[in-house]
């Protein structure tokens, strides 16, 4: 649905629209999707008075509803290979002595920010100049990092928490979200296969198709591939962390300088990734840089400072026909962590 079309018929309050031009020139003014030193933010600077007056378009329809854009997190989940499975483990209900109180528990262990629905912090991901050889020590203290920062600035040793560029740097995310159907654009009715990516034409297509106004700076873009049909849980599917689509590298070039705050796919990995690729036996798809297989991530995170989230859960609002919605996420404040478990929520009219 066209926010033009909610302004016109849907009786919106004269100041939510009143503060969203008050807020659009200065958004309008930055240079989006370039790292600036010292700039711990990224797109995110984009977050604020404005965004939350776009979000507060949504919330205000009658029909609104609330879209859980999140899986549930358990034992038994998809499990990245990327990082340490979780381990929920739930202790027996006791009781204080001489009460009438009894209270249950539980703790859990693994890498908590590399499974299930979680975002990357800008910090998740920083870069050579020169290309590792694989021999001796990895050269940590040459790494370079979003904002100009160096490895010093950033892990300035192995056990070191993120000291910039942490999660917990990261604001809470409230604005408009967009959705685009890329199962229905390009794979006309059916989930895209796993190495094809999403181009900057596709999108431009999607919006027009979709019939859906201009991304703004600051805006939160998910994409729908229909990869995420085969998260099962208990997983069934050993195809869905092995490999899948993606964001082709001029598309994130674009939504980078459209200024998106974060960009999320119902997938695990955002970077297209080719059978067997993850093994070493087949490279990446075409058109990706030279020595930068996931050059998504490193586009997003080191160069452009946009946040992203993994395994969003899109069927249901993408059933519904939800283009356009507000868009809720806030990452846990782990100090100097490089990712957070995320609930990403979406409010807006089928």
């Amino acid at each position: 649905m066209r926010v033009s079309t909610i302004v016109k018929h849907k009786g919106l309050r004269l100041s939510i629209l009143i503060g969203a031009l008050i807020c659009t020139e200065i958004v309008f003014a930055q240079d989006w999707g370039t790292s600036s030193p010292g700039d711990e933010l990224g797109n995110a600077k984009a977050l604020g008075v404005e965004t939350w007056a776009r979000c507060a378009q949504y919330m205000a329809l009658p029909n609104a509803r609330l879209y859980d854009l999140s899986h549930v997190r358990s034992n038994t989940m998809p499990a990245s290979p990327f990082g340490v499975p979780l381990k929920y483990n739930f202790r027996g209900t006791t009781g204080l002595p001489g009460t009438l109180h009894a209270f249950n528990g539980d703790t859990v262990a693994g890498e908590h920010a590399a499974q299930g629905t979680q975002m990357d912090a800008l910090g998740h991901f920083g870069y050579l100049e020169e290309a590792w050889s694989g021999e001796g020590e990895f050269p940590a203290n040459s790494v370079k990092y979003f904002g100009g920062y160096a490895q010093k600035d950033v892990k300035p040793s192995a056990t070191s928490p993120l000291l910039k560029l942490g999660v917990d740097k990261v604001p809470p995310i409230i604005s408009r979200g967009v959705l685009l159907d890329a199962e229905a654009y390009l794979g006309k009715g059916r989930p895209l296969a796993a190495g094809v990516s999403v181009t900057r034409a596709d999108i431009e297509g999607m919006i027009k198709a979709q019939e859906l106004e201009p991304i703004l700076p600051g805006d939160v873009l998910f994409i729908h591939t229909g990869w995420g049909e085969r998260w099962t849980d208990p997983m069934t599917d050993e195809d869905y962390y092995a490999m899948g689509p993606g964001l082709a590298y001029d598309a994130v070039q674009y939504i980078g300088k459209l200024g998106v705050a974060l960009v999320s796919l119902d997938n695990p990995f955002t970077d297209p990734v080719l059978p067997k690729q993850l093994q070493g036996q087949a490279p990446p798809p075409e058109g990706t840089p030279k020595g930068l297989p996931f050059a998504v991530h490193h586009h997003n995170l080191s160069q452009a400072g946009v946040l992203q989230i993994q395994n969003s859960r899109l069927t249901e609002i993408t059933a519904d026909g939800v283009w356009e919605f507000c868009a809720m996420i806030l990452p846990l404040r782990i100090e100097g962590g490089a990712g957070s478990p995320v609930r990403p929520v979406a409010i807006g009219a089928p």
